[in-house]
């Protein structure tokens, strides 16, 4: 489907092309005939005719880029129309000249001087406060702002009228042009013309400042691209405009403005515009700064002296304030790039900020390293998961690792600031020290996660050994219990009628009951082995070894003759991971020799190897190396089942005190 059927975005891109070509036109014009009358570039740059040319042209350069590639945006329709006016004044200056050496018509000099003199003014009192007013022309205006724009196009020419009407030629040996006055225009027409310039101007000022305030990052990256431009604007004009008395710098900065209107528009993102805003802004206080002490100082000499300040005094105030702000443009320096940057430039404040916030968790920590370096995102990844996050992400990211110890635990993933396309050296050095407090909160959060782990494996052990005890009771020994009473009535009943009937019940009843009492043992001891309590944990172990211990199979156990008292979960563990792994080598490694040791270090080790089959092939987990595991952590401890290098290999390190 043709979203242009009538040729609209191809119109405008003619008639931008035209636009330009005529800005361009004009300036030449006035180069050709500056050149043919000899005008020297100081008569050219007096009358303005430099200036003029420049900001022609780099306008409407900068209106014909905006308008060839966002064909419906405004703001390069304007920018088009102020290169335009400009050049025409430009080019007709040099033209009056030229006329008035080659013997031109009254009529026609006089209306190139009407020209020249109407011409630029348009641009100023109109053009730009609308660019203001509309920047960066994608959005249009809300009806708030409506009459103000409306108000700046319908009083535009009370401005023109003011500079119109003056009664000065545009230059030396000049003829006035047709809308001069002789003497003075109306009295009210310079008042009010001014006080309108400076409110469309505060108007437009003001429409930028909500739009700052309103706007997302991509309009706020825009915006800060002209405030930049019109604060070194600012930079250039305080000096000159106090002490040499003349507005051609800043003249020659105006060009900065269409400039960052066209970046804004077509590459905001070139450079990192927070840090060019940054340095404007301190050097814009400080020249201010310095301009006004400079002006104070030499306003003070003159009065104590009495004459005019000379040369010499005029450099001895220059060197006495440049020492005299240094301390003050340090302390601006960190001012401007705390707003902007955080605490990067005082690392030691980073840090405190971020330790500050550890008691709040991984989002309160990730907060206060994203306000520590005024950061749009920041977030925590581990396993490949995240885990907690702040912040909007933006298309940017980057990716810091870190680690506790010699591990890396987790990964910090960081939004770069609007305008950035990768991390300073200095932000990676502050977030490198912030690595160390988020590294311990990372750990103690993987630790906690470890710690509900285990408390949950060990419930559902818990949990798990009860309903199997309940299942043993209820469909084992509660069912021979009642036969037992069932068998022993019957008994009874026979007695007297038929005493061995009831002698060979009796005798079943025997049966029975042992065989419920050895399931009792049984019972009792998978919650306790008895032999602990009789032999302890080192004779337990020995009788389990004349237990199990097979035909051609040497097994030795190297123990202390006696063990400190140990809580009764740690020995049981100790047991049982001892009687498994002695278990699993007797039926399952084909080894000849096995070596079972007991010693103490600070923790109880326990350790299982055999000369078996099992270093040949790698150890697939069953339901004996899960249970050995789940045992030792039960009580704080590890345990490690796999291939040694000489066989298969069991190492348990318990603690002598259960962690409650």
């Amino acid at each position: 489907m043709n979203r242009d059927p009538h040729g609209r975005t191809r119109r405008r891109r003619v008639l931008s092309a035209a636009l330009f070509g005529a800005a361009v036109g004009s300036a030449v014009t006035g180069a050709v005939s500056a050149a043919a009358v000899g005008m020297s570039f100081g008569e050219a740059l007096d009358a303005f005719v430099v200036t003029n040319a420049l900001i022609g042209v780099s306008f409407a350069t900068c209106g014909v880029l905006v308008s060839w590639h966002r064909p419906r945006n405004p703001v390069g329709r304007l920018l088009l129309a102020a290169g335009v006016l400009q050049a025409v004044t430009a080019g007709a200056v040099p033209l009056v000249r030229y006329g008035l050496t080659h013997g031109w018509p009254d009529v026609l000099v006089r209306g190139l001087v009407t020209v020249a003199t109407c011409s630029w003014p348009w641009a100023i009192g109109l053009c730009l406060p609308l660019l203001l007013q509309l920047f960066p022309g994608d959005a249009g205006l809300g009806r708030g702002w409506r009459w103000v724009a409306w108000a700046t196009v319908l009083s535009s020419p009370l401005f023109e009228a003011e500079l119109a009407t003056e009664h000065d030629p545009i230059a030396d040996g000049y003829p006035l042009g047709y809308t001069a006055v002789q003497g003075s225009p109306a009295a009210w027409l310079t008042p009010v013309a001014e006080a309108r310039t400076l409110l469309v101007v505060l108007a437009g000022l003001a429409a930028l400042a909500v739009r700052y305030r309103r706007g997302d990052e991509r309009r706020r990256r825009q915006l800060l691209w002209l405030v930049a431009a019109v604060l070194i604007m600012a930079v250039a004009w305080v000096p000159w405009a106090f002490v040499a008395g003349t507005l051609v710098v800043v003249l020659f900065s105006i060009p900065l403005v269409p400039a960052a209107m066209t970046i804004a528009i077509l590459r905001y993102r070139l450079l990192d515009i927070r840090l060019v805003v940054s340095r404007t802004v301190l050097y814009g206080l400080l020249t201010t700064g310095v301009a006004g002490v400079y002006i104070g100082l030499v306003a003070l000499l003159d009065r104590v002296m009495r004459e005019q300040v000379g040369l010499g005094s005029s450099l001895a105030a220059t060197v006495l304030i440049a020492v005299g702000f240094n301390p003050v443009r340090v302390r601006l320096q960190r001012l401007v790039d705390r707003v902007l940057y955080g605490d990067r430039s005082d690392p030691v404040r980073a840090v405190s900020r971020v330790g500050e916030r550890l008691a709040a968790g991984l989002p309160g920590v990730l907060e206060a390293v994203r306000e520590a370096l005024r950061l749009p995102f920041a977030a925590l990844r581990a396993g490949g998961t995240e885990i907690a996050a702040s912040g909007d992400a933006p298309e940017l990211l980057r990716t810091l690792p870190v680690t506790y110890g010699p591990d890396r635990i987790g990964d910090l993933v960081i939004g770069l600031r609007p305008g950035e396309k990768r991390l300073g050296r200095t932000d990676r050095a502050v977030l490198e020290l912030l690595a160390a407090p988020l590294s311990v909160a990372v750990h103690a959060v993987g630790l906690s996660d470890e710690l509900q782990r285990s408390r949950e494996a060990i419930v559902m052990a818990r949990e798990e050994e009860r309903r199997r005890l309940r299942r043993d009771l209820h469909d084992g020994l509660g069912p021979a219990l009642t036969g037992v009473a069932f068998k022993a009535d019957a008994a009874g009943n026979l007695l007297a009628a038929d005493p061995a009937a009831a002698r060979e019940l009796i005798a079943e009843l025997r049966g029975e009951v042992a065989r419920a009492v050895a399931g009792i043992r049984r019972l009792v001891y998978d919650l306790r082995p008895p032999a602990l309590d009789d032999l302890g944990l080192v004779g337990a172990v020995r009788q389990a070894i004349d237990r199990l211990a097979r035909d051609g199979m040497a097994v030795r156990l190297t123990a202390p003759e006696t063990l400190p008292a140990l809580p009764a979960a740690v020995e049981a563990a100790a047991y049982r991971i001892a009687v498994e792994a002695l278990t699993n080598a007797v039926r399952h490694s084909g080894a000849h020799r096995v070596d079972v040791r007991i010693h103490l270090d600070g923790r109880l080790h326990v350790q299982v190897t055999d000369d078996g089959t099992a270093r040949d092939r790698p150890w697939c987990g069953g339901v004996g190396m899960a249970s050995m595991r789940e045992r030792a952590a039960e009580v704080g401890g590890v345990c490690e089942a796999g291939p040694g290098p000489q066989g298969g290999r069991v190492a348990a390190a318990l603690p002598l005190a259960v962690p409650r």
